[in-house]
């Protein structure tokens, strides 16, 4: 196995200004371990801020909260977790203030909790900074309503999707949806440990929403035409599934066979093979999020990607 992690190409991301009071903080290029974050300031009263999510790495944390304190002095009064994986929480520790709140699907802190630090094993030669793990304090099951002032922000955990615990965080009055990795504006999508049928639907509750904005977990803002992009993707992922597993091909030799199709021009494209893997076991009656061997599977994404480790600029 060969490692490509690259030097981190700036750990600056940028603010956009979506709605009154509601930043997008957004790294490019969206790759592996490089993602997106919020910031939600109360609008016209300079209380304190909202966070979703808080970057991989402590040097990613640091310049989010940079950019945090060029438009407050106030520490978070909340952060939001949109899922457990670390490029979304291992800056939790660097970003909260010491009465902050972390607020997270309960299965979130349960998977934050036994994964640990082992991302950072995948990408061994990333500068990772000292990362003290931050659990959610405040959890919730199906959907729970946060006040900031006078705006609504709604947590809405939608069932497996990108993973067993995502939360779609929905602002309803601004019509801005932060809808974590479940939408990866240019980036394909991944549901090694999520769901193809779960996403599907899940794209679906995010239409009936309505959204003018979609701020997803990697890559650029966009808009609610990129929910039907994502839908694209998973219904020809089903398709070809079928079509494969029929013909008796395993998901890493479907994967070499078919590759992405009209999705070649998305960044990471081995995730092809993983997301396969995900739509066999569905096609195999096994229950939606059923935990498969991620280590073996990401070790057949290294084989479809010639030996070489996805890169990561995190």
């Amino acid at each position: 196995m060969t490692a490509a992690t690259g030097a981190p190409p700036g750990t600056h991301g940028r603010l956009e200004e979506v709605a009154d009071g509601t930043f997008a903080y957004i790294q490019p290029e969206g790759g592996w371990c490089v993602s997106n974050a919020g910031i939600l300031l109360e609008p016209g009263h300079g209380g304190r801020p909202v966070l979703v999510d808080t970057a991989a790495t402590m040097a990613r944390a640091r310049a989010l909260g940079a950019a945090l304190r060029g438009l407050t002095p106030q520490s978070p009064r909340m952060i939001v977790n949109t899922h457990f994986h670390g490029d979304h929480t291992f800056g939790n520790s660097a970003l909260a203030g010491p009465d902050t709140v972390v607020v997270a699907h309960e299965r979130t802190r349960s998977e934050m909790a036994a994964a640990g630090l082992g991302l950072t094993g995948l990408w061994p030669d990333v500068d990772w900074g000292h990362i003290e793990l931050l659990l959610p304090e405040l959890t919730y099951r199906h959907d729970l309503t946060l006040h900031q002032g006078g705006r609504r922000i709604e947590l809405i955990h939608p069932g497996p999707a990108h993973t067993t615990n995502d939360t779609l965080v929905w602002l309803p009055d601004e019509r801005v949806l932060f809808a974590g990795d479940i939408v990866l504006p240019g980036c394909t999508p991944f549901v090694l440990m999520g769901s193809v049928a779960g996403s599907l639907g899940t794209l679906r509750l995010m239409r009936d929403l309505e959204p003018l904005t979609v701020v997803g977990g990697h890559g650029p803002v966009a808009g609610p035409e990129e929910l039907a992009a994502t839908e694209a993707y998973f219904l020809r992922l089903q398709e070809i599934a079928a079509d494969g597993r029929a013909a008796g091909l395993t998901p890493l030799q479907l994967a070499r066979e078919a590759g992405p199709g009209e999705f070649g021009g998305l960044r990471d494209p081995e995730r092809l093979v993983a997301n396969l893997h995900r739509a066999y076991s569905e096609l195999a009656g096994e229950p939606l999020g059923r935990e498969l061997d991620v280590v073996s599977v990401f070790g057949e994404m290294v084989t479809y990607n010639g030996g070489v480790l996805p890169r990561s600029h995190a």
